[in-house]
């Protein structure tokens, strides 16, 4: 029997149509499966983004994304999620990450995978940085994002009172 991966950062390109397909099989009872997959864009700033390069800290970056699946598992009650998180040199189409979540109704589904997308973007430990015409540059969240991410506040708080209960 082959082992369900959940949670996955690596070098490896992600195959979203793959990831769905397998994600959509091993989750028969769910009511909802939402997914979202992020991509590299070639951006007009900069030049022009012609390529995307990712680093992450795995050993504590796995550990957080997987704590805050599990939030998600439990606010959420669903029934599954995935996330696949690419490193390394990527090019404008390729996909950066990849959210499933399943669920038995469409709204948990959908909150969920906002949840871990908004998480994602701000406070997992990745740092990225944007080559183009006109050099490279690191790159930081939008104080948008920020603003998307404050909207989950109540519930990273609960996860902290559950941890110490623990």
């Amino acid at each position: 029997m082959t082992r369900q991966i959940n949670m996955l950062i690596s070098e490896t390109p992600i195959l979203t149509d793959q990831a769905l397909k397998h994600f959509t099989e091993a989750n028969p009872e769910a009511g909802a499966i939402i997914s979202f997959s992020g991509h590299v864009r070639a951006d007009k700033d900069n030049g022009g983004t012609q390529a995307l390069f990712l680093q992450a800290y795995e050993p504590m970056t796995q550990n957080m994304i997987e704590k805050k699946r599990q939030d998600a598992l439990r606010q959420w009650g669903l029934n599954d999620a995935l996330i696949l998180h690419r490193t390394g040199h990527m090019t404008p189409g390729d996909a950066i990450v990849f959210v499933a979540t399943a669920a038995a109704h469409r709204r948990d589904a959908f909150e969920a995978a906002d949840y871990l997308m908004d998480y994602l973007k701000t406070e997992a430990f990745f740092w990225k940085k944007e080559i183009g015409k006109t050099g490279a540059k690191w790159v930081e969240p939008k104080e948008t994002d920020y603003q998307d991410a404050k909207r989950w506040a109540d519930i990273s708080d609960n996860s902290a009172l559950l941890d110490k209960d623990k």
